[in-house]
């Protein structure tokens, strides 16, 4: 598990917000964006977090 939450400058789509994430937690970033996706389904304030996230956390340099 990596001990620093941040935005990788590759295996990025939107943000880099789930694989960040995932790079994070040790699981794979196409596991994240799954899930990601199906938390969308329900409801909450998923996508804002996700925006939040975006704006927070640092770019990898």
């Amino acid at each position: 598990m990596a001990s620093t939450l941040v935005r990788p400058s590759h295996d990025r789509w939107i943000g880099g917000v789930c694989s960040g994430l995932a790079r994070r937690f040790g699981i794979s970033a196409n596991t994240m964006r799954l899930i990601f996706v199906i938390s969308c389904l329900l409801p909450g304030p998923q996508f804002l977090i996700y925006i939040v996230l975006w704006i927070l956390m640092p770019s990898e340099r």
